[in-house]
């Protein structure tokens, strides 16, 4: 399922994509050790309510700041080993939850510097607000 805009159900779509940093990210004893390249990218469904027949004011507080989700994924990717790219999905993803506007989340973790002959593996979750 992929996160759309739907004007009719006051759904925005907000992105940031290709996010790459450096994390502690495995389970092998290299990966504890040393950071590795991992690329991060967020996909949320958002509250819009001047969906579909208005214009909402022209300031960034009423929306979700894509700097602010920016921020937060580098904090809690940078904060310590994780083990599983599924378990630091799955932090983002709730994290993200947590603006109430949002209403789903969809996070990828891919690592591109894993297997020589692979561009890259990695993972996709996708939470939903209930």
């Amino acid at each position: 399922m992929t996160i759309e805009p739907d004007a009719a159900a006051g759904v925005r779509h907000v992105f940031v994509r290709g996010l790459t940093l450096q994390a502690r990210l495995g389970v092998y004893a290299h990966e504890k050790i040393q950071s590795q390249r991992v690329v991060i990218g967020v996909d949320l469904a958002v509250r819009d309510p001047h969906a579909p027949s208005a214009e909402g004011p022209d300031e960034l507080s009423r929306v979700v700041d894509y700097g602010v989700v920016a921020e937060t994924v580098r904090r809690i990717a940078c904060a310590g080993h994780v083990r599983l790219a599924e378990t630091l999905a799955e932090r983002i993803a709730l994290a993200m939850l947590a603006d109430v506007r949002v209403l789903r989340v969809r996070v990828s973790i891919e690592k591109p510097d894993v297997l020589p002959d692979v561009t890259s593996v990695g993972v996709v979750v996708e939470r939903t607000r209930f």
